[in-house]
């Protein structure tokens, strides 16, 4: 069953701005990372990795030893942009990754089998 939220009019224009090379109003932008962080916590339960989007959000996903203090051993951090890009399908994790879009510590701080939403 799809999410909600993957279709929220936000995440829809956020999209289109960025595919016609715009950027998106940041009201825009912050409810579209918001809602599309919502389905990667609702599509990969747990408390394992923390995935952060600043300055919009910030979430815990992925089943494993639970984080409880300090840093956190399992850290996924982008922009806006690319987290947009990585869930919606439009970049895949490995280019991310490669290209420094996404800065990752941590063993388990591999989303691939996560995404696209």
């Amino acid at each position: 069953m799809s999410s909600p939220h993957i279709k929220s009019a936000a995440v829809v224009a956020a999209l289109s701005a960025l595919d016609e090379g715009r950027t998106p109003e940041r009201p825009v932008l912050r409810e579209a990372v918001r809602s599309l962080l919502a389905v990667l916590a609702e599509r990969a339960p747990g408390r394992s990795v923390e995935v952060r989007v600043p300055p919009y959000g910030a979430i815990q996903c992925v089943p494993g030893p639970r984080h409880t203090r300090g840093t956190p051993p399992n850290v996924v951090e982008m922009s806006p942009e690319t987290w947009l890009r990585l869930a919606s399908g439009r970049m895949g994790w490995a280019e991310a990754v490669t290209e420094g879009r996404v800065q990752v510590s941590g063993i388990r701080a591999d989303l691939s089998a996560h995404l696209p939403l």
